[in-house]
């Protein structure tokens, strides 16, 4: 039985070791991933490119919750602060190609940023790397397992916007694997 991603991920599955990349090649990342996993860039205009347009953000929750441990310290926040919570599927070409969940701080929701609480089905990347104040820290990668015991590549990083953080992870799902495309 397939197990939906969604439902095979939860937020034990985001509370893990994380690893910095020093160096382009990471030796326990596959080659068919590593070029998703290293690239800095916009992921959702990669998306939208290799998908030809045919592509979309479906949330799948949005909700006010504790981060993880592992989410809070990359956040610098105490994993008993409530933070805003967006979970969304990155879909290209009708399937879904990447798992994303973004960590919001409440302090980060003030000012020009209140604007990320209601995206709605707007990709955060549009949001993120048009804003003059985005600062990307560095990226992490870890090996995340499903509850189905499958496991799957995963990067994050936190983002700063005039100098506000939010923690961004995204799930390379195997369907991604298919994608025949050059990231620039």
């Amino acid at each position: 039985m397939i197990v939906p991603i969604p439902a095979a991920l939860n937020q034990n599955s985001f509370d893990t070791r994380w690893y910095t990349l020093r160096r382009p090649a990471a030796p326990d990342a596959p080659n068919v991933w590593r070029k998703w996993l290293l690239d800095s860039g916009s992921l959702t205009r990669h998306l939208m490119q290799a998908s030809n347009g045919d592509f979309r953000v479906e949330v799948v929750r949005q909700l006010w919750h504790r981060p993880t441990r592992s989410e809070a310290l990359a956040l610098g926040i105490s994993p008993r602060q409530m933070a805003l919570i967006r979970e969304v599927q990155l879909i290209g070409l009708g399937q879904p190609w990447v798992f994303a969940r973004t960590i919001i701080p409440a302090t980060t929701l003030t000012g020009k940023q209140r604007q990320l609480n209601t995206l709605g089905n707007r990709s955060l990347g549009t949001v993120l790397f048009r804003d003059p104040t985005m600062r990307r820290g560095p990226l992490q990668i870890s090996k995340l397992k499903l509850s189905n015991n499958e496991t799957v590549w995963a990067r994050r990083s936190v983002f700063r916007l005039a100098n506000k953080p939010l923690l961004v992870a995204e799930v390379f799902l195997p369907a991604l694997q298919q994608v025949n495309y050059r990231l620039k």
